[in-house]
């Protein structure tokens, strides 16, 4: 193995000027006691200029021998013969025999590794740093130095660097203990460090927002902010940072494509090409984009060019570098520019498979499709919505042409929908006057509804989340009447009535109302709705005095609230004031307490000078009965006041008004005796026509509507009159001046 070393590979290089130390790093390296040291990173990440700098200080710890390899080390024997010198230049007492013979592959387990590693046990302590092993690529080389890394003398310690991510025997040695490992994330900048050494090279401190600037360009990569640097330092005007940034990143580019691209192999270039469009990076989408082999390219180059920096929140993917992205996006307009719009129709098509919508979105958009990314938002928004993620629905309309969201009634009812669900009444409110505008015929929005239908719903749930009494004015006909198929919509139009039954007192027909919300929402799948309806429902039955059911549906719709994640969502709110109820009925204050808690985080996800009235000013009333029963008067007193406050801006305050004139008592409101506001218009016909003698079936002809939306009036003035036939009916009616 005896050759000559040329001496230059025998000693580090020159460190640069402006020089920043790096004190973490070195004293990483410094109590590190594994003998096997990895420096893992990209080009330009500062892997030489750092273990340059802890050789040199290190020497006084012990001998330290120092090998850059390059193409000409590909082969065992060159490689070992490089080795071997290095460690005769450090160790110039070494046995003679060590590099004595040629080196043969028959010879090397049995003759050659137990000589080198007897030689190099017996002459004491030694470090040997090999900087620049992503040159050695050849099989055999590697796979004798993993040979030799798996038995190292004791005393002797080995230090890598390299581009590329080690294979062989690093998942060994580090299952031992045996391996300590620096990578890309370690030697990146901090934000102080990169601000020290653009100090430097500029010669004064960077404005804040320059270093700032620089620092998300680069992500702490050293040669980037280097080269930015450099850049910004000779640059004569000094007040042109747009250009000299330019300038900066152009420099930045030119080295990544000396460095990296120019480096790959064709179908590797091809594929950081086409995949350049692509915000994170995963087996599916880059094989829609670069061919079957794509996840073993994107593994491969994860492994070798390290500029794919993984993704936290998904395993086996990663995102570009910015300062890659930025070169990728550059080459692809100069070479192939008229691929770009399809590569994101094809990512695009993708993602709508796989039902990642804002991906879709937004590569519907930048494809040029924009009908596409319209269809795109409407066939998923429904199913989002139902599971509580409004805001996400919300980020796919602002990826829309705010005109084209504007112009099209369908997303008007879209955008209300997600304002609701952030609890922004108001907001939603705004989007409908805009749908009405734009309607024309009878289009559909979500599962089976018109969109007139559909904002009729959308407007009874503002009217709720804003206090409002629901009226026949404000509303349309479908909504009020309860005639939408059995959809999501219709599960929402109830929750949204049996919601303003409660608050005027009609408890019986709010359950009766909510329990067929309940089974619409379950049967719909909307979880928001389900939710909302358990929890109306618990605190229908506390107020009504029904504890033993209230525990019940509460039980149930906190299940639900754990299930869906929607702790924090105000639709939770109603379930834990019903269950706060509950525990005050008990004299649990400690728990109750807890309970109350939650619910006011929760009420924070509704804009304050909006929405939920009623459940502000009901939430102010059991923190006021809480306080009563811990004998804190000025404390009950103000959250009484809170809760009058609130009461007050509810168009109908109804069983609010009882419970603050008798705060302290039983929460069970008492049965009220019918009132002739307590039937509505069409009821009232209704029950004019039972005085006589006509059927249900001759009624309807007469008032000119369906038998069976009599039927459905009739059992509504049974209940409410609570009687069992027609004639106890009008008796009732009489006897309370309803007729």
């Amino acid at each position: 193995m005896t050759s000559s070393v040329p001496s230059f590979k025998l000693r580090p290089p020159a460190q640069p000027p402006h020089l920043l130390s790096r004190p973490r790093l070195l004293r990483r390296l410094d109590v590190a006691t594994e003998p096997v040291v990895v420096v893992s990173a990209p080009a330009g990440a500062g892997k030489t200029v750092l273990l340059t700098e802890w050789s040199r200080a290190s020497a006084a710890r012990g001998p330290c021998a120092w090998l850059s390899l390059d193409a000409h080390d590909n082969a065992p024997d060159r490689l070992w013969a490089g080795v071997l010198g290095a460690l005769r230049h450090a160790r110039p007492e070494l046995p003679a025999h060590l590099d004595d013979g040629e080196w043969r592959a028959d010879a090397w387990l049995a003759e050659i590794l137990p000589n080198l590693v007897t030689g190099l046990g017996a002459a004491g302590p030694l470090t040997l740093i090999l900087d620049g092993l992503e040159s050695v690529t050849d099989a055999d080389a590697m796979r004798t130095l993993a040979d030799f890394l798996t038995r190292l003398p004791h005393g002797f310690r080995i230090v890598l660097s390299t581009r590329h991510v080690p294979g062989s025997p690093l998942p060994t040695l580090r299952a031992r203990g045996l391996l300590a490992e620096l990578d890309q994330r370690d030697l990146a900048f901090t934000p102080e460090e990169a601000w020290a050494v653009l100090t430097e090279l500029l010669g004064s401190a960077p404005a804040p927002e320059i270093s700032a600037a620089l620092y998300e360009a680069t992500e702490g990569w050293a040669a980037g902010l280097c080269l930015m640097g450099r850049t910004l330092a000779r640059s004569a005007d000094e007040a042109d940072t747009k250009g000299n940034m330019a300038r900066g990143r152009r420099a930045v580019t030119d080295y990544l494509a000396t460095e990296v691209l120019h480096r790959l192999t064709t179908e590797q270039r091809r594929f950081l090409l086409r995949t350049g469009v692509l915000d994170q990076l995963s087996v599916g989408p880059c094989q829609a984009l670069a061919g079957e082999r794509a996840g073993v390219l994107l593994h491969e180059l994860a492994r070798t060019v390290q500029l794919l920096v993984p993704v936290a929140a998904e395993p086996s993917a990663y995102r570009h570098h910015r300062a890659l992205s930025s070169l990728l996006s550059e080459v692809l307009e100069a070479e192939a520019a008229h691929t770009i719009a399809s590569l994101h129709r094809s990512a695009a098509q993708w993602y709508s498979r796989h039902g990642h919508t804002t991906a879709a979105v937004r590569h519907w958009m930048l494809g040029g499709d924009e009908s596409a990314a319209v269809a795109s938002v409407l066939e998923s928004w429904e199913r989002a919505l139902s599971a509580g993620r409004g805001a996400q629905v919300s980020q796919w309309l602002d990826l829309l042409p705010p005109r084209t969201v504007a112009a099209d009634a369908r997303l008007c009812v879209v955008a209300a929908m997600a304002a609701l669900s952030a609890g922004s009444p108001v907001a939603a409110r705004r989007w409908l006057d805009v749908a009405r505008l734009r309607q024309t015929g009878r289009q559909t929005v979500g599962e089976g509804s018109t969109v007139s239908d559909a904002a009729a719903v959308a407007q009874a749930v503002a009217c709720c989340l804003l206090g409002e009494v629901l009226t026949a004015d404000r509303l349309g006909e479908s909504a009020v009447a309860g005639t939408l198929p059995l959809t999501s919509w219709r599960a929402l139009a109830g929750t949204a009535r049996g919601a303003a039954l409660l608050w005027t007192r009609r408890y019986e027909e709010a359950e009766a109302l909510l329990g067929e919300a309940t089974r619409d929402a379950h049967a719909a799948g909307h979880g928001l709705a389900l939710v909302r309806a358990l929890g109306l429902r618990t605190v229908c039955a506390l107020l009504a005095g029904r504890h033993e059911l209230a525990r019940i549906l509460g039980d149930e719709a906190l299940e639900e609230v754990a299930t869906l994640g929607l702790e924090r969502h105000f639709v939770s709110v109603p379930a834990y004031i019903g269950r706060a109820g509950l525990l005050l009925e008990k004299g649990l204050v400690e728990e109750a307490e807890a309970v109350l808690a939650d619910a006011e985080a929760a009420l924070a996800g509704s804009p304050r000078t909006e929405g939920e009235p009623h459940m502000r000013a009901l939430w102010h009333f059991m923190r006021s009965r809480l306080e009563s029963a811990r004998r804190e008067t000025d404390a009950a007193r103000k959250s009484r006041e809170a809760a009058e406050r609130a009461a007050a801006r509810c168009e109908s305050p109804g069983m609010l008004t009882d419970l603050l004139g008798r705060a302290g008592e039983d929460t069970a409101a008492p049965a009220a005796a019918p009132r002739p506001q307590d039937l509505s218009l069409g009821e009232r016909r209704v029950l004019r026509a039972l005085c006589g003698t006509l059927t249900l079936r001759e009624i309807a002809s007469e008032l000119f509507v369906s038998h069976n939306t009599v039927k459905t009036q009739v059992r509504a003035i049974f209940r409410k009159l609570d009687a069992h036939d027609r004639s106890e009916a009008v008796a009732r009616a009489r006897q309370c001046g309803v007729l």
